[in-house]
């Protein structure tokens, strides 16, 4: 009898991350794409004052998952660790992305440029730590060519999202420097015009690589209840 409730307790816990790992797996591009077309484009002026919205729920979904996920495995202090700091970047993301669309009417107003800058930058620590997160879920399923495959291809992600803000402070510096040699000024001034879209670039594939992991330890989550319910 004692079996039948923590059987059931486990059940639900784990409906409860199949339904985190979802909203992640969907919040994640929603979320790259609300916020680029928000900051590029004038697509939500018809929403008047409630423009700042589409960034919002979008962001509350990418909360919303990580809140699903501490259903499960509470009592292990280095999942739920690493689950607190991917819900503090994400929170702080959500009182960043009115900015967005404020930074797109007025992109001249210093506090606009800094706000989205640190939502930059939050967002990318957001998707790092992402992947630590999975790399912790992971190490509690009992799959193990899974957790060899996440522990590979999170290290890959999180490596390659670090270079991510070392090239955007590098630019920042020779952009500010005024001895620079002609070869370099004639390169900085070539992809000045691409610099969203080469950032954008860059960000995508550890963003593929991180939904792709996501889908799959759903599908092995999956999986496990089916055969363990036979």
């Amino acid at each position: 009898m004692s079996s039948d409730p923590a059987k059931a307790e486990l059940l639900r816990s784990l409906a409860r991350l199949v339904r985190g790992l979802s909203s992640l797996f969907w919040g994640l591009p929603l979320a790259l794409i609300t916020y680029v077309q928000t900051a590029q484009t004038n697509w939500l002026d018809l929403l008047g004052s409630m423009a700042i919205f589409p960034s919002l729920l979008v962001t509350g979904l990418l909360m919303f998952g990580l809140l699903q996920l501490r259903h499960f495995q509470k009592q292990e202090r280095i999942w739920i660790r690493a689950l607190d700091s991917a819900q503090i970047l994400i929170f702080i993301n959500l009182g960043l992305v009115p900015f967005l669309y404020w930074w797109q009417k007025a992109p001249y107003v210093l506090l606009f440029r800094v706000a989205v800058g640190i939502l930059a930058f939050c967002s990318i620590f957001f998707l790092y730590n992402l992947n630590y997160v999975l790399q912790r879920l992971t190490a509690m399923l009992p799959d193990e060519a899974l957790r060899m495959e996440t522990k590979l291809f999170t290290s890959f992600n999180r490596s390659l999202l670090l270079i991510i803000p070392v090239l955007v402070v590098l630019h920042v510096i020779l952009t500010n420097v005024t001895t620079l040699p002609g070869i370099i000024i004639a390169f900085l001034n070539t992809i000045e015009p691409f610099g969203i879209w080469l950032l954008l670039f860059l960000v995508l594939m550890p963003l593929a690589m991180t939904m792709a992991l996501i889908w799959k330890i759903k599908e092995v989550i999956f999986n496990s209840v089916f055969e363990g319910e036979r």
